[in-house]
């Protein structure tokens, strides 16, 4: 299949659709309006699309609704269970979805689910990538998200002009590696957030001033964008969620579990990661961002959080 249209995306042309308002979508899909595209949003819960509506957002009443009238489609949405429901189901994205069109899953989900939507959007003369994001509620607002896109590489490539609004797309392989590549990414974070909690709980006990802590070491072997992002908000108590520690037991899970036989991986410090994560959800912090993580090591330690 050739790429989508002939003629370049343009904000004066391309038409946008938006499914998923939550943290990381609103902020994703206000980036977009201000740099003068016109958007088409659905969200479960409406009243939470009244801020874009007021920047000038068509809000309709179904995934269907917005593709049928967007060149290009967002999701955003929670599970994968949730990008099934809106993309798949019958009132979902490829339902509507004009030949041509193209479909953008930005959330965690299934990289087997992916490679699904990918045939059936194909078998519709559509398009479908992959492409989750890493960088929380500060990158999203910033547009320096990282984005890890898979699927057809000169489709990510025709759309360089709206996920450079977002922040710096990498491309990554064919449908489905986008999502295993944002899989081995929270891998990574789970396993510097626990690193990072547990420092700053230690170096408290020892009488150390925490700031002065995280700033004599930042530029060492133990900074990480994780410290750069979370480490301010941990010392302050700051558990305000730019990613849900419950999506993060997600995330982990589907590492964890993925794969059989001779794709299997084992993951111990994954595996430690989404047990201390499943405790913030058990503690019913499951809300919390995933810097809460730090109250995980402060109850094991006998600390009152």
């Amino acid at each position: 299949m050739e790429t989508p249209y002939p003629k370049p995306i343009n904000p004066n042309q391309t038409r946008i659709g938006w499914i998923g308002i939550g943290v990381m979508g609103q902020a994703m899909a206000a980036r977009l309006i201000s740099a003068g595209y016109s958007l088409t949003v659905y969200a479960r819960t409406p009243e939470k699309a009244l801020s874009l509506q007021q920047k000038g957002a068509i809000i309709v009443n179904s995934p269907s609704h917005v593709a049928n009238k967007s060149d290009i489609v967002f999701t955003m949405v929670g599970h994968p269970s949730d990008v099934r429901s809106v993309v798949l189901g019958d009132n979902g994205v490829l339902s509507g979805l004009n030949k041509g069109g193209v479909l953008i899953d930005t959330t965690s989900s299934d990289p087997v689910l992916a490679k699904e939507i990918a045939s059936k959007a194909q078998s519709k003369g559509c398009f479908a990538i992959d492409s989750p994001v890493s960088g929380g509620d500060i990158g999203a607002r910033d547009g320096k998200l990282a984005i890890l896109a898979g699927g057809d590489s000169d489709v990510v490539k025709w759309l360089s002009p709206v996920y450079e609004v977002l922040g710096r797309v990498t491309y990554v392989g064919g449908s489905g590696c986008g999502q295993s590549c944002k899989i081995a990414n929270q891998i990574t974070v789970g396993a510097n957030l626990l690193g990072l909690s547990e420092g700053l709980v230690f170096a408290e006990k020892a009488g150390l001033d925490m700031n002065n802590f995280v700033e004599s070491i930042r530029g060492g072997a133990a900074g990480s964008m994780v410290m750069e992002l979370f480490g301010k908000r941990m010392i302050e108590r700051d558990f305000r969620a730019g990613g849900f520690a419950t999506y993060m037991v997600k995330d982990l899970g589907m590492g964890v579990n993925g794969g059989e036989g001779k794709d299997a991986v084992v993951l111990p410090g994954a595996a430690l990661s989404k047990q201390l994560f499943s405790s913030m959800v058990a503690n019913g912090d499951g809300n919390m961002g995933t810097q809460g993580l730090i109250t995980v090591i402060e109850r094991i330690n006998g600390k009152s959080v």
